[in-house]
This record gives C-alpha cells, structure tokens and sequence, in this order.
C-alpha cells in the first residue's frame, strides 16, 4: 500500500512537470517567426554624404504581444538608454553580419520601420533578415531571407 502511494506521488508530480513543460512549450512555439519583406529605398545624405536607406516591414506584426516591446529598465541598458525596449532587433546580410539594430522599437508595428543604409554606389547584399531577441524570455526569433531590390 505504501508503495502504490509513493508510486501515485511520483506520478503526480511526473504528470504536473510534463504539463508545465507542455504549457510552456506551447505559448513560446505559438509566437510565429517574422516574415520580412522588402518595400522600397530612399536616397539621403548624413554629413554631407549621399547614402540609400533600405527600408523593410513584417508582415506578422499582429504576431507580437506589446508586452514584448515594453520599456523594460530592469534589462540591461542599450548604450545611454536605460529603458530600452524588452525586444531588441537586429537585421543582418545573409552571411550573418549585423547591419544595423534596434533596441527601442516601442510596439509591434515599429517592426514596419526596420532599415539599413549604405553609402551611395555600394552594393547592398543581396538577401537580409532579422532576428527579434526577446531579452526577457532569452527566446530569438528568426525571419525569412529577404530581398534587397523590388
């Protein structure tokens, strides 16, 4: 008798991780990756130079709570910003060098005004992609490759 209780415990608390763990498994693999597309450049200069923004949306914006892009002091800071965003992302060429990043997105929808600028007459890589780090969760999402050219 002692044992079959010891054994009902054992099953128990088995049964309860295993849910846990499910539950948990689950709301992270409900948040989709982000589908990055391509819509257009803009020319401008900076100091005197010209140089084209490569400018990029998400399609799934909707995918994204505004819980993740939260002010959030208690995180490290992003350089002087102590409040910077929850999510951080960084948009990278398709041999994975980083472009450029962004620490202070403030809602899903600023997913729409994610960029990256080259001098004039440089030739931009030719796919790119984003990765959202959600530095609260450790959890990166990664996106599709996208185009540079329309």
């Amino acid at each position: 008798m002692k044992h079959l209780r010891q054994l009902a415990v054992v099953l128990c608390v088995f049964t309860c991780a295993v849910s846990f763990t499910s539950i948990k498994t689950e709301s992270r693999s409900t948040i989709q990756n982000p589908v990055l597309y391509f819509i257009g450049a803009e020319y401008f200069t900076n100091n005197g130079a010209g140089m084209i923004r490569y400018k990029f949306e998400v399609l799934n914006t909707d995918a994204y709570s505004a819980e993740m892009f939260a002010p959030s002091p208690k995180l490290p800071p992003c350089g002087n910003n102590t409040s910077a965003s929850r999510t951080w992302v960084d948009l990278y060429d398709q041999a994975g060098k980083r472009l450029q990043g962004f620490c202070a997105l403030g809602k899903p929808e600023d997913l729409n005004k994610i960029w990256f600028a080259l001098p004039e007459g440089v030739i931009p890589p030719s796919w790119v992609y984003i990765e959202l780090n959600d530095r609260q969760t450790n959890t990166k999402y990664k996106s599709n490759l996208a185009d540079t050219t329309n």
